[in-house]
């Protein structure tokens, strides 16, 4: 009957009126029709929608407790008084000597220089002490930020008793006559605020600043402190060793090429990260060298005063020692302090002589000149 089937397309809608005769009626313009298309296609794929395909979009509706909470996060939930108290105690500014002269505060990156020998790892026991200490304890005041501090040992001479020895006097010197029945409690709990970390190369070093958050973020849930100082004893212990094994070959093409350069960048990087999570102040020591005749030398922007300049080095107390850290490392520090011996004594006693040392700001530069000394309880400024 059929021999063959033809398939026929649906009369497509004429713009045109088919008798010549209605040419004078005004014509529909082109984006009307375009409009009531689209607005007939949608309509026809909204009523498609099956009853469990909303369903399913209205699982995405936030449940009555989060609802709760962002409410309560638009509304806000302190007020102008609590806001004022968080931000003050966060900004708690750490004056400690002899860096007492600028106050510290969280994202401060503080340089201290000086050669062996000139009481830099007793400054670093100093600022840690009064960060463990807690600010009052049995109604007795203590005037400490009660935080938490993380000391990275890079040269591994670090005497654990020696901090022991100024955090007791310490406490001692806090209690007077007053309560000693808690003294063991209170030392325990001041100890706990106190991380030490030992590395013995620069990848120990990444490591650790890269798995440090964790850990971090597992003391602040747990005993509820927070990391206020960030210690590194010394940035440069690894310098010369990191110089050398620049030179050896590669493992791998796709491999970034291994220098001093690119290990304290990445140093500086990681130390960045932890500080947007953890923010807190940095403190740094660094030995001054000498031999190095390719790095540069750092002189002594503001001149001292005839009494001060006596106690300077040679050439005309102007040079001060040899920078040798990589640009990366350098914009990255905020405030740098020089500090060095002296041959002069400070006589306690007829059989004590307590050894002077000088301390001097360069970043920023304040030209003044400091004295001071290191006794048993911690370090003391001299007059």
């Amino acid at each position: 009957m059929t021999t063959g089937m033809k398939l026929i397309s649906p009369p497509q809608p004429s713009l045109r009126a088919a008798d010549p005769r209605q040419d004078h009626l005004p014509r529909p313009s082109y984006p009307k029709i375009l409009r009531k298309l689209n607005k007939g296609f949608l309509e026809h794929k909204f009523n498609s929608l099956s009853i469990s395909n909303v369903k399913t979009v209205a699982e995405f509706r936030p449940n009555k407790g989060v609802a709760m909470a962002l409410r309560q996060w638009i509304d806000g939930d302190e007020t102008a008084a609590e806001m004022l108290t968080r931000v003050l105690k966060e900004r708690t500014s750490l004056l400690v000597p002899p860096l007492h002269r600028v106050p510290l505060h969280v994202g401060n990156v503080v340089e201290l220089v000086g050669p062996s020998g000139s009481a830099k790892t007793q400054i670093l026991i100093q600022a840690a002490v009064n960060c463990i200490l807690p600010k009052e304890w049995n109604g007795i005041r203590y005037g400490g930020l009660e935080c938490s501090v993380v000391f990275i040992d890079l040269d591994c001479r670090l005497d654990i008793s020696r901090l022991a020895q100024v955090l007791k006097l310490r406490i001692l010197e806090g209690n007077g006559s007053g309560d000693w029945g808690n003294f063991d409690a209170l030392y325990t709990t001041c100890l706990r605020r106190f991380f030490y970390i030992r590395c013995y190369d620069s990848f120990e070093f990444l490591a650790t600043l890269k798995t440090m958050h964790h850990k971090l973020q597992k003391e602040r849930d747990d005993l509820g402190i927070r990391l206020h100082l960030l210690m590194i004893d010394s940035i440069g212990a690894y310098h010369w060793v990191d110089r050398v094994s620049s030179s050896l070959p590669l493992w791998g093409y796709n491999r970034k090429g291994f220098s001093l350069a690119n290990m304290l960048e990445a140093a500086v990087e990681e130390v960045k990260k932890l500080l947007l999570v953890h923010p807190s102040i940095v403190i740094a020591s660094k030995a001054t060298i000498f031999g190095d005749r390719s790095s540069d030398i750092v002189r002594r922007e503001k001149s001292l005063s005839e009494t001060e300049s006596r106690h300077g080095k040679t050439d005309g107390g102007q040079v001060l020692y040899r920078e040798y850290m990589p640009s990366a490392w350098q914009s990255f520090v905020t405030h740098r302090v020089f500090v060095r011996g002296s041959d002069e004594y400070l006589t306690v006693s007829s059989c004590e002589h307590q050894s002077i040392y000088f301390s001097e700001w360069l970043l920023p530069s304040l030209g003044v000149l400091d004295k001071f000394i290191v006794k048993n309880a911690g370090v003391f400024m001299v007059p």
